[in-house]
C-alpha cells in the first residue's frame, strides 16, 4: 500500500482546507490512518488519527473541534477537513498507515509525501 497526500495550498486565517490521502492497494481497510505535521524548524506532530472501519478518531488537543477526519473505505481514501484555520497551521501535512495501533506516535509503517499548508493572518 501507498500513500499519497494531497490538498495543501495558501488560505487566510479562519478559512477552510481539505486534505486527502489517497492509497493504493486493495488492504487499506485494514490501515489505521494519521494525519501528522511539521513546521520548520519543529518536530512531527500528531494531529488526527482513524480507525479503519472510521468508528474511532482522535485528535490533538490543539486542532480539536476545529479538524475533522473521515475515511472513505470504497474510495480508498482519508479526509481532514481543516476549520478555522490559524496561522500556526501552517505545516506540511503528512499521512501515514499502520495495521497496528501506533497512536500519536511515528513508528507508522507507511508515509505518505507532504503537502504544504500556509494560513496567512
Amino acid at each position: 500500500v501507498q500513500l499519497q497526500a494531497s490538498g495543501g495550498g495558501l488560505v487566510q486565517a479562519g478559512g477552510s482546507l481539505r486534505l486527502s490521502c489517497a492509497a493504493s492497494g486493495r488492504t487499506f481497510t485494514s490501515y489505521l490512518v494519521a494525519w501528522f505535521r511539521q513546521s520548520p524548524g519543529k518536530e512531527r506532530e500528531f494531529v488526527a488519527s482513524i480507525s479503519w472501519s472510521g468508528g474511532s478518531t482522535y485528535y490533538a488537543d490543539s486542532v480539536k473541534g476545529r479538524f475533522t477526519i473521515s475515511r472513505d473505505n470504497a474510495k480508498n481514501t482519508v479526509y481532514l477537513q481543516m476549520n478555522s484555520l490559524k496561522p500556526e497551521d501552517t505545516a506540511a501535512y503528512y499521512c501515514a498507515g499502520d495495521k497496528n495501533y501506533r497512536g500519536s506516535r511515528l513508528s507508522y509503517e507507511l508515509w505518505g509525501q507532504g503537502t504544504l499548508v500556509t494560513v496567512s493572518s
